[in-house]
């Protein structure tokens, strides 16, 4: 399974993290946030061109794994940030990541560049590429360590990272690092880790022409010698040739005295199949070891693919879409990740793709943009077969009108229907279990059973609780749908570090946050209400990292 190496960034460089870093460089927090969303897409394009050579391959892996590669720098962020000394440490470990990645000069022009962009003084600029570049080591470090961390799995992963480069980087970043053009940067690198990471994985069993600018240059024959092959190149024709008609004569004969009694018009059809041979021979030049067709399997028809391109998905609760698919090709499975990828996000999505050549194209691939909207539909459902499209779910759902809209935007050609009895009694058993569950009086115990704890001095939900969220989402507006709103507290809480006074006012961001997300996803914001307690009632001793790991938490409270 892969990751999304820029948005592991993203979140480990947090907004409370960047504020300390902004405050330090002469910076505002927006403006640093800014720069490490621009500079991280582009760091990864570097470290695809510097990984699509077996040398840079090496020499990158052998970087990212080295003893001055920090694999916890994720969680640990926090802490440098806050301290002197740990600050230090954290611009240094970047200024060395630097060298592995691409030249001084090459990144100085990258942070020149980036600063006209966002009109942040490039040797602030400069300071963040590089705390980017050793949280980027130190993310890949922990991965491939997880992962028994071979050096092929680092130009796969980093091929994997092509829809967020894809998505960024423009000509100014690309030319700064000598990359050239975006566009023809990205058309050739794929296939150089691909061919990287498949020599690393099984090297003696890929030839040194998969590299081409490795090998030794050929040195061109002199006339001599190219005079002497061309006189053994016609040579061996004569000798082929004279050796067929040889053959075509003597069959001839036997044919002859076989069917000299039965069949004598036989004779000229030998004699034609004598002058085929030796005319096939004779069109095959020098290669006098090739099989000649006969007329029969010339004329014998190509096989057409006889299936049907299919893909289906199902949306979760939480909006996730599951997608299966059989496609004719490897280069048509690659586009529909790259379109799910850029249009959804990496890791948006779960999908299993097959490629079967007896698979006829996919014509659904060109309608992709408009089946997305569904495939964020909790509890949709969607199937095609060639040019067939069935809807269930809540895709069938009448109200929300999608078969109407699915046959306006298709156009004509294709059949798209949908299992509209099905999706009334799904929705129907779906609302009645939202009412049973609305009836109990312990909602907000069941909230709190999956706890949502933060990391550090930070009020950024956690990644982990935002499918839980979700979640949770969909059930309270399940009960305000059936007439059965649940109101509720929304509590904030951190641990006993720093001062009480910061302590109140990052436990109410936390709870803003949950507050805003449960928003976003439909919830009415009537019924949710959102404050900080700080350090109070821890429910962990503070003393230890895994206490006060469980102290910065919330906890919801039913309201009446």
């Amino acid at each position: 399974m892969s990751i999304n190496l820029n948005q592991l960034v993203q979140g480990a460089l947090s907004e409370s993290v960047l504020q300390h870093i902004a405050g330090r460089i002469g910076c505002a927090p927006e403006s640093a946030k800014r720069v490490v969303s621009l500079c991280g897409p582009v760091l990864i394009g570097a470290m695809m061109n510097k990984a699509s050579s077996l040398e840079g391959a090496r020499n990158l892996f052998a970087a990212i794994m080295s003893p001055g590669t920090n694999a916890l720098i994720a969680e640990e962020l926090p802490h440098f940030v806050v301290q002197d000394e740990g600050f230090r440490t954290l611009v240094d470990t970047g200024a060395k990541t630097d060298e592995a990645i691409a030249s001084r000069d090459s990144l100085n022009g990258l942070a020149e560049r980036i600063a006209e962009y966002t009109g942040v003084a490039a040797n602030a600029t400069r300071t963040l590429t590089g705390v980017v570049g050793a949280t980027l080591f130190g993310v890949l470090k922990r991965y491939l360590t997880q992962h028994n961390g071979q050096a092929a799995q680092l130009p796969a992963l980093l091929g994997h990272q092509l829809p967020v480069v894809r998505a960024n980087m423009t000509d100014a970043f690309a030319n700064a690092l000598g990359l050239g053009s975006v566009g023809a940067f990205l058309a050739g690198v794929a296939s150089r880790l691909k061919a990287v990471a498949a020599h690393l994985d099984h090297p003696a069993t890929h030839e040194a022409a998969a590299f081409p600018l490795q090998q030794e240059p050929i040195a061109a024959p002199e006339p001599p010698a190219k005079e002497h092959a061309g006189k053994k190149k016609w040579w061996w024709v004569a000798l082929a040739a004279a050796l067929a008609l040889f053959a075509a004569l003597l069959g001839r004969g036997c044919s002859t005295e076989k069917q000299e009694d039965t069949a004598p018009a036989a004779k000229p059809d030998a004699a034609s199949d004598a002058s085929t041979d030796m005319a096939a021979v004779t069109t095959a030049g020098s290669d006098a070891a090739a099989t000649i067709p006969s007329a029969s399997q010339a004329s014998m028809p190509v096989a057409l693919p006889g299936k049907d391109s299919t893909m289906s998905f199902a949306v979760d609760a939480s909006g996730m879409p599951t997608l299966t698919a059989r496609v004719n090709s490897e280069k048509e499975r690659q586009h529909l990740l790259d379109m799910l990828a850029v249009k959804l996000g990496m890791d948006k999505f779960q999908a299993n793709i097959t490629v079967d050549p007896d698979t006829k194209p996919a014509a659904w691939l060109g309608k992709l943009d408009d089946l997305l909207p569904v495939m964020a539909l909790p509890g949709a459902q969607v199937r095609i077969a060639g040019d067939k499209v069935d809807l269930s779910g809540r895709a069938a759902d009448t109200a929300l009108g999608w078969l109407d809209k699915l046959k306006a935007s298709f156009g004509e050609g294709w059949a798209i229907t949908s299992d509209t009895p099905a999706a009334a009694k799904a929705l129907a058993a779906s609302d009645a279990q939202a009412a049973a569950s609305c009836a109990t009086a312990d909602i907000a115990k069941q909230l709190n059973a999956r706890p949502i704890n933060f990391g550090f001095a930070s009020n950024s939900l956690p990644r982990a609780a935002l499918d839980q969220l979700a979640s949770s989402a969909k059930s309270l507006k399940n009960c305000d749908a059936s007439g059965k709103p649940i109101k509720l507290q929304i509590g904030g809480f951190t641990d006993s570090s720093g001062d009480p006074a910061a302590n109140i006012r990052l436990s109410e961001k936390r709870a803003q946050a949950v507050r805003s997300y449960l928003i976003q996803h439909g919830v009415p914001a009537d019924t949710l209400s959102a404050e900080g307690f700080g350090d109070a009632h821890p429910i962990a001793g503070n003393a230890t990292r895994e206490g006060r790991a469980a102290n910065r938490r919330i906890e919801f409270k039913e309201l009446n």
